[in-house]
């Protein structure tokens, strides 16, 4: 009997030790699970307490936390997993969590500061930019920046009739469905395209700007969601059918594998030239702001432009575009679900998203919107010697929200290289689909 017993114990100590084990060898992104609970225990009793900083140690510590977590979460889920999970978590849970008042005001205030105060999105954006643009092989950028105005082209005309035919079929009249619905999801974003429509939509109907933001950020919304999901798709469909993906190469150049090796070799890192690549990132936008004001195109369009050049005429020594990628592949493999916390957070209503999944009439007009213009996008890159997939995406960014939609969709779909390229799509898209709105709705009058 008692060496049963002894046996019975000797068993449940090494049940239970194997069972710590399993849980010590969880991880939460790459963070062990122990470690994990520990530092969100003391972010969560810091804000409880007012006691988190309001800058952006605060708010770093609480768009992190909340971001692998649910970047891991998404990335293990079944199905959602397949559709962009991680980015779909990241941007909707957070903003749930602010419907109903389950982020405290001491945390709120740290992701304002960091967002707003501190500008964060466009930080990542230029290193993004600057990085992807002169890290890329050069006959790749110039090839990728010539050809893909015209799936851009062939997918907005595409969405434009696909939107209006649809909203035909459920009753809508065409001047709302192009005006109110098509208009924003293709025209930039918010800030760069829904509020500048608002202000031409003021003056051209005499009524207040506040009367016509509510009308135009639900489809700017809605055609992101769409987006982020085939773009989950896409990402599916690469890995069954890899002829159809260049992996992040947009065009096809004969020797696509060689360019995929030389530009992911990892060269040894060099702590001081990531710093001189941060320096280069702002550098840029600094200059794409300064430069608009007598030039009259967006900062972020010149930022890219520039890097571009910078690239082609071969100026930049190699050490400091080695700094600059570096920089860029730190940024996007560690803060983008962070990033996307923070937009949840401060730039998705949700009262907005549940409002627009009321109505299927609405939802089917957005969806085939986007989905017309994606599939245009991925079947005209055929003929162009592009990649499907990629040619599909970058013409897909041309849908919702503008720089933090380009963030989402390429996020989803595990192709963040494409930046440069989804940038141009969004923003000189968007400002023409504006201009020729308002030239329409003159016309309407």
């Amino acid at each position: 009997m008692r060496s049963q017993k002894m046996n019975e114990t000797m068993m449940s100590g090494q049940a239970t030790e194997t069972g710590f084990k399993r849980v010590l060898s969880l991880k939460v992104g790459v963070i062990p699970f122990p470690l994990y609970l520990l530092l969100a225990l003391i972010i969560y009793t810091a804000s409880i307490y007012g006691k988190l900083p309001t800058d952006m140690i605060g708010g770093f510590a609480v768009i992190m936390i909340m971001g692998i977590l649910l970047g891991d979460v998404g990335q293990k889920v079944p199905v959602l997993k397949d559709i962009g999970g991680p980015a779909i978590l990241s941007i909707f849970i957070p903003s749930i969590m602010v419907f109903y008042k389950l982020i405290n005001p001491s945390a709120m205030n740290s992701i304002t500061a960091l967002m707003k105060g501190s500008n964060f999105l466009y930080l990542y954006i230029s290193c993004l930019v600057a990085g992807s643009i002169l890290g890329m092989n050069r006959k790749v950028l110039i090839q990728g920046f010539v050809r893909m105005f015209i799936p851009l082209v062939v997918g907005t005309l595409a969405a434009i009739a696909a939107g209006l035919l649809v909203g035909t079929l459920f009753g809508y009249s065409i001047h709302r469905t192009f005006f109110y619905i098509i208009i924003p999801i293709v025209g930039g974003g918010i800030g760069e395209g829904i509020i500048p429509l608002s202000i031409a939509y003021s003056e051209i109907l005499g009524k207040s700007q506040e009367v016509f933001i509510p009308q135009l950020i639900p489809a700017a919304m809605l055609g992101n969601i769409v987006a982020i999901m085939v773009a989950g798709y896409l990402k599916r469909l690469g890995e069954k059918r890899p002829e159809l993906t260049g992996n992040g190469l947009l065009v096809k150049t004969g020797n696509d594998k060689e360019l995929l090796t030389a530009q992911n070799t990892e060269k040894p890192i060099e702590f001081p030239l990531m710093g001189a690549g941060l320096l280069i990132a702002c550098s840029f936008f600094i200059w794409g702001k300064f430069s608009e004001t007598f030039i009259g195109i967006p900062g972020a369009i010149i930022m890219i432009f520039s890097a571009a050049i910078v690239k082609y005429l071969n100026v930049m020594p190699a050490k400091m575009e080695q700094g600059a990628y570096h920089m860029y592949r730190f940024i996007s493999a560690s803060l983008t679900w962070p990033l996307l916390v923070g937009l949840g957070v401060l730039f998705t209503p949700w009262k907005d998203v549940v409002e627009v999944l009321t109505d299927p009439a609405y939802i089917a007009i957005c969806a085939s919107t986007v989905l017309a213009m994606i599939s245009s996008g991925f079947f005209i890159g055929k003929y162009l010697n592009m990649y499907p997939i990629e040619s599909a995406l970058v013409t897909g960014c041309h849908s919702g929200l503008g720089g933090t939609g380009d963030v989402a969709i390429l996020s989803a779909s595990n192709r963040m290289e494409l930046m440069p390229f989804a940038q141009i799509s969004t923003r000189i898209g968007g400002a023409c689909m504006i201009v020729l709105a308002t030239i329409l709705m003159k016309m309407s009058l």
